[in-house]
This record gives structure tokens, C-alpha cells and sequence, in this order.
């Protein structure tokens, strides 16, 4: 049983991860246009060019020697599958299965949890009961601090309880998330904070709660802002699958420029189908296992 994370991080070398296929996720073309727009996507999704962006995703993990791991399709899930971020959360001691704060993605955690009882990987625990928390309002800063958002997707009492399964050891740094544009919308804490290294993150300040941003800046950390435009083109939401190498959609030039400022290597991806038009970028789409 793996129970130990112990290079638990959001910036180390990705060792393993896990993805749900496009082609379990969004299954079809007529299931695309079945489910979008209850699903609230900009625009119906096109299947097969959704095939191609994600091959091309694919190439990047395989190209530096990432393992990737697929979890299950089920009938019980929708096109909002594909963003399997949201479903658990890897901790140091190991996997919380979430409770989705959005009712048509309820079924995604136990679906996540079918996958790790089959690879043996410790379930630490569920988050019940009135409880709502969503994998992309956490991002953990070291071993022993999480930032966790108070959003409309992630409550207070989602976040009690995790803090009852980390224990004493990690301490969680509540970010009151503001209403933006509403209970309905996509917006999660990845969506404008994304670590490169450990001392270096990608922030989006305007949407950034002041003490928050405070602190990260007391804690030594330098913070690379994304202007307006290219926040709305989710110019924030970066993978790190290294320290200061970054997976981020293309068109985002004036933060792929200043990312690059910093010494980090920029990748990007194509992602008008699988990200854009449901509003999940490169952390969205995955939930790195192990990190070196």
C-alpha cells in the first residue's frame, strides 16, 4: 500500500499522473452536443480535433518520461470528466477524495477512488456529509502548507475537514475567493495561482485576496503577473511538470515572455477544444501522483 508522498509538491519533476482520455471523457461527438451546454461550455467541443489537441498532450508527458495513468471511464460521468484535477487531492499521507461543489460532477470522486483501491494507493479519506471541496481550489505551497479557497465550489466545512484528516501537521491557508462572476462560473484558486518553483509564482493579483497576496510576498515568494487579457484566455492556469518548466496554452505570449524572464521553459499546448471551451487548462486536465 502506498501510503507515504513524501516529495509531495506541486513544482518537483512529474514522475507519474493521471488523466482521464479524452476519448472516455467526452466519449462522442453526439454526447458533446448532448451535454455542453447544460455543462455551461463556451461552445460544443469538436471530437476529433479534441482527439488531436489531446495526442499532442500525450507526446509532452511521454517526451519527458512521465507515466501516465488513465482513470476509468463510467456512464455515471460527464463530459466535465476530462478535468480530473477536481475529483482528489494527493496529500503526505495520502489521496482525499473530494465532494464536488458542481451536483453534475458528484460521481467523479468515487470513480477516482475505484482507480487507486485497483493501483493500491492509500485512501487517507472522503470529504461528506455537507462538505464541498474541489481539488483546483488547493495548491500546496510545501509539505506543511496548503493554500485552500473558500469559493462557491470549496465551503468551510469541506475545509474543516480536510484540515481533520491533515492533522496538525500542515497548516491550511484559507483564501476567501471573491464572487467574480458568480456561483455558476468556473473559478477556481488554480485559476489565478499557479507555483513554476518554490519560490516563484504565477498570480492573477486583481482577483487575489490582499492578505493573501501579503503573505506569499512575507514568505519570500516572487509572484509573475498575468495581464487581464491573457487571464481571460486562462494564461494563469500552468502546469509545472519541473521546477521552471511550464505546460500553459499557446496565446498567451506576454506570460509566456515573462515566465521565460524568470529562466523558466515554456511548452505549449493547443487547447481551443479540451480547455478553452470547458474552461480547464493544463492543471485541470491533470492530478500529478508523484513528483521527484
Amino acid at each position: 500500500m502506498i501510503t507515504d508522498f513524501e516529495n509531495l509538491s506541486e513544482v518537483g519533476g512529474i514522475q507519474e499522473i493521471c488523466l482521464r482520455h479524452v476519448q472516455d471523457a467526452f466519449g462522442s461527438q453526439e454526447l458533446l452536443e448532448k451535454e455542453w451546454q447544460a455543462l455551461r461550455y463556451s461552445s460544443c467541443p469538436h471530437y476529433e480535433k479534441a482527439l488531436k489537441e489531446y495526442e499532442a498532450l500525450l507526446k509532452i508527458f511521454s517526451d519527458h518520461k512521465i507515466k501516465v495513468h488513465f482513470y476509468p471511464s463510467d456512464p455515471s460521468l460527464t463530459i466535465d470528466s476530462i478535468y480530473v484535477r477536481d475529483a482528489s487531492i494527493v496529500t503526505p499521507y495520502g489521496v482525499v477524495l473530494c465532494a464536488m461543489g458542481k451536483p453534475a460532477r458528484a460521481c467523479e470522486p468515487a470513480v477516482a477512488k475505484k482507480f487507486y483501491h485497483a493501483h493500491n494507493i492509500h485512501v487517507l479519506g472522503e470529504i461528506v456529509g455537507s462538505g464541498k471541496i474541489e481539488g483546483g481550489d488547493l495548491v500546496w505551497l510545501d509539505r506543511t502548507h496548503v493554500a485552500v479557497a473558500h469559493s462557491y465550489r470549496t465551503n468551510l466545512e469541506g475545509i474543516r475537514q480536510l484540515q481533520e484528516l491533515l492533522g496538525k501537521s500542515v497548516e491550511i491557508i484559507v483564501v476567501p475567493l471573491p464572487h467574480y462572476q458568480g456561483s455558476g462560473d468556473v473559478f477556481h484558486l488554480m485559476s489565478i495561482l499557479s507555483p513554476i518553483d518554490h519560490d516563484l509564482l504565477l498570480v492573477y493579483s486583481p482577483l487575489m485576496p490582499i492578505v493573501f497576496r501579503e503573505w506569499l510576498l512575507a514568505k519570500g515568494y516572487h509572484l509573475v503577473e498575468v495581464p487581464e487579457d491573457e487571464f481571460l484566455s486562462m494564461g494563469c492556469n500552468v502546469l509545472a511538470i519541473a521546477p521552471r518548466k511550464a505546460l500553459m496554452i499557446e496565446g498567451n505570449p506576454k506570460t509566456k515572455h515573462a515566465l521565460e524572464a524568470c529562466g523558466t521553459e515554456v511548452i505549449t499546448i493547443k487547447g481551443e477544444e479540451i480547455c478553452h471551451k470547458g474552461q480547464g487548462g493544463p492543471t485541470c486536465l491533470t492530478r500529478p501522483l508523484f513528483r521527484a
